[in-house]
């Protein structure tokens, strides 16, 4: 009987490197390339490993299937570091799109329809994807074309910040619609922001202001005063 494997003998081993460098190379000749692009012409692999030993740098063997391979000088431990870097900045701003779910029914009262399309609209100033499904109950399943007029209700209130992706599909007992940001947004919620700091900025600024003179009624009319004097002198 043939023995049954163990664990440890499906799980696959993790992926090395295997760019070869300098003694790793073992062809006779290479296509030498500087430290700098410059291209050094066709050299023995032991001239080209000194040339690059000679620099303090490495051998690298960037094209093994060229006719002879071409190899580089280069520091390749700062190589992989660099390349490492930039696949790490590169996963960091790959953008993860998020699906999010909202249901509906096909008599949904105007109040709640109304709660849920602002929950619709944050999700897509979020950026996120909105599947939005009608569960249909009993015999509404009779009547299909509520649902859908109130899927396209609800895309054509959310036109400005939200496409339709997915057409109204129906599944069973649901019908399902995808919608997916457009390039507006959260453009709108990032300008009530701006707005909302500027009017801070605003009412600090009055705050440090000398105060207001005090209205003209408050002031004294010179007519007055002259009267006044003239009925004491009589």
């Amino acid at each position: 009987m043939r023995p049954r494997r163990r664990p440890f003998d499906q799980t696959r081993p993790a992926p090395r490197d295997t760019t070869r460098i300098n003694d790793a190379i073992r062809v006779s000749r290479v296509r030498l390339i500087d430290d700098d692009g410059s291209q050094l012409g066709i050299k023995t692999t032991d001239d080209a490993r000194e040339y690059a030993y000679g620099k303090n740098l490495d051998l690298v063997e960037v094209a093994a299937q060229a006719d002879p391979p071409v190899a580089k000088v280069m520091d390749y431990g700062k190589y992989k570091y660099e390349q490492e870097q930039k696949a790490k900045q590169a996963r960091k701003h790959q953008s993860q799109i998020q699906v999010k779910e909202i249901k509906f029914r096909p008599k949904i009262g105007i109040h709640d329809y109304n709660t849920k399309k602002g929950h619709v609209e944050r999700f897509l100033n979020q950026r996120a994807k909105v599947k939005v499904t009608i569960m249909f109950r009993g015999r509404e399943t009779t009547h299909p074309e509520r649902g859908r007029d109130l899927l396209m209700r609800l895309a054509e209130d959310v036109k400005e910040i939200g496409a339709i992706e997915q057409q109204p599909l129906l599944d069973g007992r649901n019908m399902t619609m995808v919608l997916g940001p457009t390039k507006n947004a959260g453009v709108k919620r990032n300008a009530e922001d701006e707005n909302t700091q500027s009017s801070d900025e605003a009412v600090q600024g009055d705050g440090e202001r000398e105060a207001a003179a005090p209205p003209r009624d408050a002031e004294p009319q010179p007519r007055a005063q002259v009267a006044e004097a003239e009925a004491k002198l009589s």
